[in-house]
C-alpha cells in the first residue's frame, strides 16, 4: 500500500499514523531500503511500522501485517545486523524489556522477550541496546538501574551483567569485540573491556556535571566516540587515545541535541539533529585534521525541517541516505 509522501529534491518524506521516535534502517542484501519506524505515543500501546522506499520512483510502500504493537514507546530499534541474507530476518526492540521479532513476508511475530530480572516482579527500563555487527550473537543494553547488560540472543541467557556507572545508564555503543562505551547520568562516558570486567576507563566526564544522554562509537574509525549531554547543544567528539580531553566540540545548533549518527563509509562524518529544527553534516576526522579549530567548527551542510527533529540514523549499506524522524514524519535526505 502507498503511503502519504511529500516530494522534493533529495529529500523524501513518509507521513506516519503516529509521532515518530525511533527509527531503523535494514542491512540486508535483499531488502535494500527498508526501514523501521518506533511511535512516541503516552500510552501502554505502541507501534512499530516496517516502511519500503523505492528509489527509482521515490515512492514509500507499506504494508499493514508489518505493523505491530509493541508495549510502551520503543527506545530503540535495529534489525540484524549483517548483510548476509541467510541470517534470519530479526528486528530488535527496547522498551520495558528487550525483544527479538522475526520478519515474515505477511507477519511479524515475537521470537524471545529477554527479561534480565528474573528474580523480581518489577523491571527497570531499557533506555537504549547496541547490536554487535562484529558478533551478532550479542547484543548490550542499558538501563535506568545503573547497569549495562550483554545479552546471548542464541543462546537467550545473560552472558554478563555490570553495574557500570553511578546513574541511570542512557546510551550503549559496542566499540569493537569485548568493547562497549556507555553514557550515563553521571555524567561520564565509561569504556569497558569484557576481558577484564573488575575496571572500566572514563573517557569523558562532562565539566557541567549534567547527564550525557547519547554516545555513539564510530564504528568505521573505532579511535573516535561522540557524545551528547541533557540540554546541550554542543556534540563533543572524543579520541580514546586522548581520554578526558575533548578532540572538539561542534556547538553551531541553537537548541538541544537530540541525537547523533556516524557515516558507515567514510568514518569522517557526523550527522547531528536538535530541537532548532536542523540537522548538520560535519567533517570531523578526516585527515590532516586540526582539532584547535574544532569550537568554531562549521557543519559541512545543513538541512532545515518545520519542527524539532528527535532521531537520526545514517544508512549503513546506502552510504549516502540519512533518515530523519520528526512530528509524524519520516525524512530521507540523500547528501
Amino acid at each position: 500500500m502507498q503511503r502519504p509522501a511529500e516530494k522534493k529534491a533529495g529529500v523524501h518524506t513518509y507521513i506516519s499514523q503516529w509521532p515518530i521516535y525511533s527509527l531503523a534502517w535494514s542491512v540486508r542484501h535483499d531488502k535494500p531500503s527498508r526501514l523501521a519506524i518506533g511511535s512516541f505515543i503516552e500510552d501502554y500501546s505502541n507501534k512499530v511500522e516496517l516502511v519500503q522506499f523505492n528509489q527509482d520512483t521515490s515512492d514509500f510502500t507499506t504494508d499493514n501485517r508489518l505493523i505491530f504493537d509493541h508495549p510502551y514507546a520503543p527506545t530503540n530499534l535495529m534489525f540484524f545486523p549483517s548483510e548476509d541474507t541467510t541470517n534470519p530476518d530479526l528486528i530488535a526492540t527496547s522498551g520495558d524489556y528487550l525483544r527479538l521479532w522475526e520478519i515474515h513476508d505477511d507477519r511479524i511475530e515475537l521470537k524471545s522477550l529477554l527479561n534480565s530480572n528474573m528474580s523480581s516482579e518489577f523491571n527497570s527500563a531499557i533506555t537504549s541496546f547496541d547490536w554487535a555487527e562484529c558478533d551478532t550473537r550479542r547484543v548490550a543494553m542499558s538501563s535506568v538501574d545503573t547497569t549495562c547488560t550483554i545479552w546471548d540472543i542464541e543462546r537467550e541467557v545473560v552472558d554478563t551483567q555490570l553495574v557500570a556507572h553511578d546513574k541511570e545508564v542512557y546510551d550503549i555503543s559496542w566499540g569493537g569485540f569485548n568493547v562497549f562505551a556507555s553514557a550515563s547520568g553521571d555524567g561520564t562516558v565509561r569504556v569497558f573491556d569484557l576481558r577484564n570486567k573488575e575496571r572500566s576507563t572514563i573517557v569523558y566526564e562532562n565539566p557541567q556535571d549534567r547527564s550525557l544522554l547519547r554516545v555513539e562509537w564510530n564504528k568505521h574509525d573505532q579511535r573516535f566516540i561522540a557524545t551528547v549531554g541533557m540540554d546541550s547543544n554542543k556534540v563533543v567528539i572524543l579520541d580514546i587515545r586522548f581520554p578526558t580531553s575533548p578532540l572538539m566540540e561542534l556547538k553551531k545548533h541553537d537548541a538541544s541535541v537530540n541525537a547523533i549518527s556516524w557515516s558507515q563509509g567514510k568514518g569522517h562524518q557526523i550527522c547531528s539533529v536538535s530541537d532548532d529544527s536542523r540537522a548538520m553534516i560535519w567533517d570531523v576526522v578526516r585527515p590532516g585534521f586540526q582539532s584547535e579549530s574544532g569550537g568554531d567548527m562549521e557543519p559541512e551542510m545543513w538541512y532545515g525541517t518545520t519542527a524539532q527533529i528527535n532521531q537520526v540514523r545514517w544508512s549503513a549499506v546506502e552510504l549516502n541516505w540519512i533518515g530523519i524522524g520528526f512530528l509524524n514524519k519520516l525524512q530521507l535526505l540523500k547528501v
